[in-house]
């Protein structure tokens, strides 16, 4: 889409904490009115959609919209970000072991200003299969490079979760 759409979608989703949980519904309408400029079969619909809905609490109808998204050929930097929500939304309607399996691949992917939120989107997932030590050492090697000191220190302690002891 061109760069006056993009603009517009991201001021709609600048004003998205006006709205109180009782005009959800209207945010919604706000992305929808957007969506409707798109040309037909455009990847961005279903991802504006999705997140509207995930924005609004409704990981279940989010779902299968950013599913959607990715089937339509949605790539690059918002394809990164609708696998993590997707696998956040999978979380939430307790599908966490297919959004491990999304998200897994994206730790070896190209990096970017958004490992940061796979690491923590994964750790979550893999927590709510009960496999809190890998969950926590995504977390911790995620932090450890933003420490001030430590940072080897807590990388080691990272790996030391889940490597196998000698």
């Amino acid at each position: 889409m061109n760069q006056d759409w993009e603009d517009r979608t991201t001021a709609a989703w600048a004003t998205f904490d006006d709205y109180p949980e009782k005009q959800a519904a209207d945010f919604r309408a706000v992305i929808d009115a957007l969506v409707a400029e798109l040309p037909d079969g455009s990847p961005l619909g279903p991802f504006e959609r999705a997140c509207a809905w995930d924005s609004t609490g409704h990981s279940e109808k989010a779902a299968p919209l950013y599913r959607e998204a990715l089937a339509r050929g949605l790539d690059g930097y918002k394809g990164r970000r609708a696998k993590i929500q997707l696998s956040s939304s999978l979380r939430n309607i307790g599908q966490a072991e297919e959004g491990v399996k999304l998200l897994t691949p994206e730790l070896d992917g190209p990096s970017d200003e958004l490992d940061d939120a796979v690491r923590a989107c994964l750790a979550l997932c893999l927590s709510s299969l009960g496999r809190d030590r890998e969950g926590l050492a995504l977390v911790l090697g995620a932090l450890a490079p933003h420490l001030p000191r430590y940072q080897r220190s807590m990388a080691n302690y990272a790996r030391a979760l889940v490597e196998p002891a000698d």
